[in-house]
């Protein structure tokens, strides 16, 4: 038998898992699912919004997956410290396929960054999202006006987020001590800034649609700064989904205010230069931008302060280092070819990558699937020489003497059955847990 370990959870290790037991090269192939952490689905479960139901149920595909005979899920097993080294993760596997995603997110590089009020739109995804590794987070929520730096998908989520009442996420699985939080926010203006114009932004048009129809925050966009995007006038040439952007924010321009409690600003050709404040922070400072002919932007010296007392980074994410793997730290990357892991520039026998620790952060989740392919391709072309590498008979039965305490499928279904009780006593549906105490005393029967 030919026993693989994919290290993560989330869509591309998932995928990999499906490439790996739907393929008909090698009939007898065992797949054992690894992560961190004792939940499975990685950002499907803890980075994507809690009020997009639609692309949170792409958990019940992952799921059929995870629940493939050939396939185990091993929740709670930390890969890269001691003594889950990758060296000793090969006396336990033929091949090992890393997926462990890009865990952390790109900095500004401005003065003022880490005042207090100042954090990382992935640190307040994880707040909402019960990630345990910030459990009791508590974000500037008393603040008047927020900003949020950045136009993609992540930029959208959270500037959304802020904007909605609380009533509104009642209904969702949004961990109760953050949704009463949310409730108590003071927040009245949020601000979306991008250096670049509308016919660049990264959200998607339907996005962007959803923060228009808020039923309780007015979306303001200002038609002179829509203006400065030479393709405003005339978005025909663009990708198609550029070229939406555009039309529905040409579209909403037009349109009258309302009264409404919110107000979401969405800012273009405005370039962060310093977050301002002594002992928290009062504000961002922007450099006006103009288009430079090529694709991006120049400054023009022009500069302009909107006042924050909440500012939330949202401008990439990027990979992080694992130790005993190689890291091409400039990509956030690790170096491969077709999703063989390269040491000094040569295949590591029985190591491989795939999704974004493979390619950078880049596409939407679908993107993985044929990541995920490529790499199992490479994988299944080594099977002769991998299947003859000596291993550990029961990797499980090493785990547990190298002091792991793996959870299985039936500890992760505990832990749903958890929060779906949770969920009931607080009047509410399934309620995440949001700590490692409860999600593991959940896992074990204590819950």
């Amino acid at each position: 038998m030919l026993r693989v370990a994919v290290v993560g959870s989330g869509p591309s290790g998932v995928y990999t898992a499906q490439s790996l037991v739907e393929q008909q090269i090698v009939p007898d192939i065992a797949v054992h699912v690894l992560d961190r952490l004792p939940c499975p689905y990685g950002l499907v479960r803890y980075g994507v919004a809690p009020d997009h139901e639609k692309i949170k149920s792409l958990q019940n595909n992952l799921r059929t997956v995870l629940e493939h005979p050939r396939v185990s899920f091993l929740g709670n097993v930390p890969v890269g410290p001691e003594p889950l080294a990758p060296a000793r993760l090969l006396e336990l596997y033929h091949a090992v396929v890393y997926c462990v995603g890009a865990a952390t997110d790109r900095r500004l590089g401005i003065p003022g960054e880490d005042l207090p009020g100042s954090y990382s739109a992935t640190e307040f995804v994880s707040w909402y999202s019960a990630h345990p590794d910030v459990a009791g987070g508590s974000f500037a929520l008393g603040a008047r006006s927020a900003v949020v730096i950045g136009v993609g998908n992540v930029a959208v989520d959270v500037s959304r987020i802020l904007a909605r009442g609380a009533e509104e996420l009642a209904p969702t699985d949004v961990p109760h001590a953050a949704l009463g939080a949310l409730a108590d926010s003071r927040i009245e203006e949020v601000h979306m800034v991008g250096r670049r114009g509308p016919s660049q932004a990264k959200f998607t048009t339907k996005e962007l649609r959803e923060l228009f129809l808020l039923p309780s925050a007015e979306v303001c966009v200002r038609p002179e700064e829509l203006a400065l995007d030479p393709a405003y006038a005339d978005p025909s040439g663009l990708p198609a989904v550029n070229r939406r952007n555009v039309e529905v924010l040409r579209d909403r321009a037009g349109r009258p205010p309302t009264d409404r409690d919110r107000r979401v600003h969405l800012r273009f050709f405005l370039r962060p230069v310093a977050v301002l404040g002594e002992d928290a922070v009062r504000a961002v400072r922007f450099e006006r931008t103009a288009p430079d002919g090529a694709g991006g932007v120049t400054g023009t010296g022009v500069f302009e302060d909107i006042e924050a007392q909440l500012v939330l980074r949202s401008v990439g994410y990027r990979g992080v280092e694992l130790a005993g793997l190689p890291f091409d730290a400039r990509h956030g990357t690790v170096p491969h070819a077709d999703g063989r892991v390269l040491r000094d520039g040569v295949a590591s026998p029985g190591e491989y990558v795939a999704g974004w620790i493979k390619r950078g952060p880049t596409g939407v989740i679908g993107t993985n699937r044929p990541c995920a392919k490529q790499t199992v391709a490479s994988l299944l072309a080594d099977a002769d020489a991998l299947a003859a590498r000596p291993v550990a008979e029961e990797p499980r039965a090493a785990l547990r003497a190298w002091g792991l305490d793996p959870v299985e499928w039936p500890g992760w279904l505990r832990i749903e059955a958890a929060e779906e009780e949770l969920g009931r006593a607080l009047g509410r549906t399934k309620v995440k847990i949001p700590d490692w105490p409860g999600l593991l005393a959940a896992a074990r029967g204590g819950a």
